[in-house]
């Protein structure tokens, strides 16, 4: 069976009153295991998808602490005014997230 390799989940999401990402509740995979929930602003985000990390928004699976069930990957979209982030697809102009639990 094919599986997903993610470097991080994104459970949840906040945002401005534009629509804008401000944070995200998230795990991030340290080497064999998973973090504690950890909060990641917009900038931290964005840093670790420019650095090649893979990022799912998904959730952990209760009572099993390693597992999640993964969804769409988040993707990062380079313009000209900054960046935009979506889930699933890799070419839009705004932030699309709508996969995401809001907080």
């Amino acid at each position: 069976m094919f599986r997903k390799k993610a470097d991080g989940v994104v459970e949840a999401a906040h945002f401005d009153e534009e629509g804008r990402l401000m944070w995200v509740r998230a795990y991030e995979r340290r080497g064999p295991t998973w973090s504690d929930v950890v909060l990641l602003d917009r900038a931290a985000l964005v840093e670790r998808l420019k650095a090649g990390k893979r990022f799912f928004a998904g959730k952990r699976k209760e009572f099993n602490a390693s597992d999640f069930d993964l969804g769409e990957r988040l993707w990062l979209n380079e313009l000209r005014r900054g960046v935009a982030l979506s889930v699933g697809k890799r070419h839009v102009r705004t932030d699309q997230l709508e996969a995401l639990p809001i907080v």
